[in-house]
């Protein structure tokens, strides 16, 4: 049964070590010919003004950033306030990037494919994780063991998210079509709810809410971790344009973040059980065992290879028109070169 590689504390550490050492790699530059322009990158040009970024449960990266004041800290002396803004599931955040709520969002590498293909003007520019975060899942005592015993059945999922089109996939691959299900399109803590109290037969779950509910009893019934996305950082090319240092701020606080989760895997555990309301065995088990943050965090190929596979899939559901528009996204979406001239030093400590 697939499954995400487990994240050790020692794998974490060596993840510390490989954040610190890719900026000067992805940059070229030899010790000290980087750093000036992370600096400047961090301190920037804009002046005043607001910094609208999400933080989501699904995105422990955010979390850490969120509770350790780096942006505030670093964003001080410009005059720029730190906006911070919960996202439920990618599908609210693509709402936010795309109303012009948020500057910086998160979601899954499905997610932003289905928004950019559908004329949402976001790129990619970090991936926080490669994380085993979508299952399908019954509740105790259920007689659902297998894809093939859902049809008939009733399914919740979050439409536009990940775990809907790992539903759509586990669904292909048994043989079955999507009308040979129920979905109820609930956001992701409905859809837990709605299985324990019997309204659906099954879900297509997402961490870490998912794994409390595995905690209660539920069954995860099928795993693939072909079928979860990558974590996509998405920013609306309008912030991009305009305020490119703050931008790199961002990204620059991710590789911060990245590295610091590798050395404290235990409070970053303890971040996530608070703001996701989790007993804290089940926060570790997030963070370490399905949440892979040691994951080149440039968008590039292996990101590409996974959109190219989900594509078409859209076209087929109807809610992409047409090929076309998801060969454009793929091709006009990932955007590595913040990731490139990241300087995780520039960042203070708040």
């Amino acid at each position: 049964m697939p499954y995400a590689r487990p994240i050790t504390r020692r794998s974490l550490l060596g993840a510390a070590a490989l954040a610190a050492s890719a900026a000067l790699a992805l940059t070229g530059c030899v010790a000290g010919e980087g750093s000036s322009g992370g600096a400047a990158a961090a301190a920037g040009a804009t002046k005043g003004g607001t910094l609208n970024i999400d933080f989501a449960t699904y995105n422990p990266l955010s979390l850490v950033i969120k509770d350790q004041g780096w942006l505030e800290a670093s964003l001080k002396d410009q005059g720029v306030t730190v906006n911070w803004i919960q996202s439920a599931g990618s599908n609210k955040a693509n709402e936010a990037l795309r109303s012009g709520a948020i500057d910086v969002g998160s979601t899954a590498g499905s997610a932003a494919l289905l928004a950019r293909a559908n004329g949402s003007p976001i790129k990619t520019i970090d991936i926080y994780s490669q994380p085993e975060w979508a299952a399908l899942v019954a509740p105790a005592g259920s007689d659902i063991t297998s894809v093939a015993d859902l049809k008939g059945k009733s399914v919740a999922a979050t439409k536009g998210t990940d775990p809907y089109f790992f539903l759509l996939q586990a669904l292909e691959q048994a043989g079955l079509k999507p009308g040979d299900v129920t979905v109820q399109n609930l956001q992701h803590a409905d859809g837990r709810t709605a299985l324990e109290n019997g309204s659906v037969q099954a879900w297509s779950g997402l961490d870490p809410i998912m794994a409390g509910a595995e905690q209660k009893g539920a069954t995860l019934f099928y795993r693939n971790l072909d079928f979860n996305t990558y974590g996509f950082l998405n920013a609306t090319e309008s912030f991009l344009k305009d305020k490119p240092e703050l931008a790199q701020a961002v990204v620059n606080a991710y590789e911060k973040a990245r590295a610091w989760a590798a050395e404290n895997p235990d409070q970053t555990a303890r971040i996530l059980a608070e703001v996701a309301g989790l007993d804290p065995a089940v926060a570790k088990t997030v963070v370490l065992e399905r949440s892979n943050l040691h994951v080149n965090p440039a968008p590039g190929e292996a990101q590409r290879k996974v959109l190219e596979k989900i594509g078409p899939t859209f076209v087929e559901t109807g809610d992409v028109k047409t090929q076309q528009q998801i060969d454009d996204a793929v091709n006009s979406l990932l955007d590595d070169s913040l990731v490139k001239k990241a300087d995780p030093s520039a960042i203070k400590a708040s």
